[in-house]
């Protein structure tokens, strides 16, 4: 399924494998901004609002559990959130930050892609 251009915000500490998730999502006509921790994403948000996050849930400065909570408490209407982690209670921790989805680590990238574009699309908003 293709989605219309949207932006794509991934706070993820680890470049590689945020480098992977914004090739994986440029390749589907995604734009795609990378903030590296909480504090980063927070002044991403600021310069241009994006259409879903894709957020670490333990980062250096400002870990996800922050960022997520300062964010709604900013932004009254919020873009959708994945958690992305390796934590075992994966499930858990996307719910305690009011999580649209969660993905494990390491993910499938397909996986990944159907996740995004089913929560990018206005039928499923």
């Amino acid at each position: 399924m293709e989605t219309a251009c949207l932006k794509i915000l991934v706070v993820e500490d680890d470049p590689d494998l945020a480098a992977l998730e914004a090739e994986l999502l440029e390749e589907h006509g995604h734009h795609v901004e990378i903030a590296s921790n909480g504090r980063e994403a927070l002044a991403a948000v600021e310069r241009a609002a994006p259409d879903l996050i894709l957020l670490d849930m333990k980062m250096p400065v400002m870990g996800g559990r922050e960022f997520a909570e300062e964010y709604r408490r900013r932004e009254p209407r919020a873009a959708p959130i994945v958690v992305v982690t390796a934590a075992d209670d994966a499930q858990r921790r996307a719910a305690e930050v009011g999580a649209s989805a969660w993905i494990g680590k390491p993910f499938d990238p397909e996986k990944l892609v159907e996740k995004v574009a089913s929560l990018l699309d206005p039928a499923h908003r």
